[in-house]
């Protein structure tokens, strides 16, 4: 029994490392892959894992309520957010989005106590407030060298990704109380992956382009961050309520700023890590 409480807490850890090192790989590539080319090569790698793994547990049946739900995570998430993402990184760098993102705790637990019922305390509305202070510091930080205009829409991607994030999470809640976490992560995933080929010309040319350290950091991206810690995310949330699963990414801001000073010899600007 110990064994298994344990197991969506392993989840969780499993899904921070990996998607903190998503932020600094994102970032890297940002030379040698457009914003659309690169959520398309990382959703095709992680869809065709996962497809192989969930298949082998059987052929999921979402009704049809479940599958206009996982259409909408397909879109926003794994489509949207990828998209929305690595162009705010192409303006921000690897800490700096890293810690925007955590504006997404305080919009779930918003949106979870309005749609799932889950409890809105008191200190829940103050840390609202100061995660919003958090990021206009943020935002000002990255504007103060009159290249703000760029920086400025780096953030606005940045946040547009949050708030796809935020959305999505308590739109799987149900799902994975009633469907397996990799089955939902799967089907979601091809989704994304469906409505970003319109990049599939860009992503082509890309690849052919790029060095090839590059691509196996793309193949990374689809398998460890996309894949691996989607799922594991799904399957902890299926054991922990939306709110308390999503302030576990607080944790993703510090990770990522370590990983960036040591891969890419980069950090936030002063103001912004002083959040």
């Amino acid at each position: 029994m110990q064994h298994r409480s344990f197991l969506p807490l392993a989840a969780v850890a499993t899904t921070l490392v990996f998607w903190s090192s998503a932020f600094v790989a994102i970032r890297h590539l940002a030379d040698d892959f457009s914003p659309g080319a690169l959520s398309l090569g990382r959703l095709l790698v992680g869809a065709t894992v996962l497809g192989a793994v969930a298949l082998r547990r059987g052929v999921p049946r979402p009704t049809a309520r479940q599958w206009r739900s996982i259409v909408v995570i397909g879109l926003l998430w794994f489509g949207f957010y990828n998209v929305a993402l690595n162009a705010g990184e192409h303006r921000v760098d690897a800490g700096t989005a890293a810690m925007l993102i955590q504006v997404s705790p305080i919009l779930i637990a918003v949106l979870a106590a309005t749609f799932l019922g889950e409890r809105f305390t008191p200190a829940l509305a103050a840390g609202l407030l100061l995660a919003f202070a958090g990021v206009a510091l943020i935002g000002l930080s990255t504007s103060g060298d009159g290249g703000s205009a760029r920086d400025l829409l780096g953030v606005a991607l940045v946040l547009a990704a949050a708030l796809a994030y935020s959305i999505s999470l308590v739109l799987q809640k149900p799902l994975v109380a009633r469907l397996s976490a990799v089955h939902v992560t799967w089907l979601a995933c091809s989704v994304g992956a469906v409505a970003c080929l319109p990049w599939a010309g860009e992503l082509i040319g890309q690849v052919r382009e790029a060095p090839a350290s590059s691509t196996w950091w793309l193949v990374y991206l689809g398998v460890f961050p996309t894949a691996l810690a989607f799922t594991t995310y799904a399957y902890a949330l299926r054991h922990m309520s939306a709110s308390s699963l999503g302030v576990t990414t607080y944790l993703v801001p510090p990770l990522t700023i370590v990983m960036g000073l040591v891969l890419l010899d980069e950090a936030p600007a002063p103001a912004a890590s002083a959040r």
